[in-house]
């Protein structure tokens, strides 16, 4: 699925049904799925599964529910304390829905050469309607 995903982030949700927050989290991505479907692959995964044990040991998920980002097969790092993936839940679909569309725009519009902090923060100031 990973490498099948091309010029879309693919999201990874990994999550339990037993966990109140994993729960939370998937009602706030299930409420987003519209929005961003033209640029977003969605995919939630079951911690408890058999299937996805070696997954969950590769991506070190030893917090739910945590969230990996993949674009073209490439793994965007995040400035989310974790730098690999994003722990926790997203409040409102809104939170969710900035994060995943500031990580495309930054993928697919950087010019070359700006530094990475400059334009994300440039873009997320104009998004809020703040920009300097």
């Amino acid at each position: 699925m990973i490498r099948d995903t091309i010029d879309k982030v693919l999201v990874l949700h990994f999550g339990c049904a037993s966990d109140s927050v994993s729960l939370l989290l998937d009602d706030v991505i299930c409420k987003s799925t519209w929005e961003v479907s033209k640029f977003v692959s969605i995919t939630l995964v079951d911690i408890d599964s058999e299937d996805v044990g070696v997954y969950v040991k590769d991506f070190d998920i030893t917090f739910v529910p945590s969230t990996i980002f993949f674009f073209n097969a490439n793994h965007m790092k995040m400035d989310s304390g974790d730098h690999t993936k994003w722990v926790g839940a997203f409040q409102q679909k809104q939170d969710f829905i900035d994060v995943v569309e500031v990580g495309y725009v930054f993928v697919t519009k950087i010019p070359i050469g700006l530094p990475a902090y400059f334009v994300l923060m440039k873009y997320y100031l104009y998004k809020k309607g703040t920009q300097r």
